[in-house]
């Protein structure tokens, strides 16, 4: 099972190295045909029921045109990501990463920050051959008990 975590963790990198470079297109890589992605309205929405669903089911064109203007429009201040867990399936076929997220981005017209900061469930599938993410959690405060980063 160690390389299927060695792999898990290459993918939380390079979806890390994505973000840090901006890149669209190595972004929605990462991502199997099937992935979702559903969101709580706030950090401390633990309960599923009040979370949303802004981006759908993938598509790619739509997803890579989504994160686009999302680089076009804000500058990457800070992307401080750490792994507080992998778990993989007995099987060795699934896996998730925690991973704690604390990224700040400026409107490149305002000048506002929106930041994401949190930890987040992202769930991996092998799939022909190569490791593909499935789903992503939207980014919850689990308070004092399990702050970002404390694994």
């Amino acid at each position: 099972m160690g390389d299927v975590r060695s792999a898990i963790q290459a993918m939380v990198d390079r979806e890390s190295a994505a973000w840090d470079a901006l890149d669209a297109e190595a972004l929605v890589d990462l991502f199997h045909p099937d992935m979702i992605w559903p969101w709580p309205l706030t950090a401390d929405a633990h309960d599923p029921a009040d979370w949303v669903f802004p981006m759908g089911r993938f598509d790619r064109a739509r997803w890579t045109a989504e994160w686009a203007d999302l680089f076009r429009t804000h500058e990457l201040v800070r992307n401080d990501r750490r792994t507080a867990r992998i778990e993989v399936s007995r099987e060795g076929d699934g896996a998730f990463a925690v991973v704690d997220v604390d990224t700040v981005w400026r409107n490149r017209a305002t000048g506002e920050n929106f930041h994401w900061k949190g930890r987040a469930c992202k769930g991996y599938t092998r799939c022909d051959g190569r490791w593909l993410m499935i789903f992503h959690t939207g980014l919850l405060d689990y308070g004092s008990e399990h702050p970002p980063g404390d694994g």
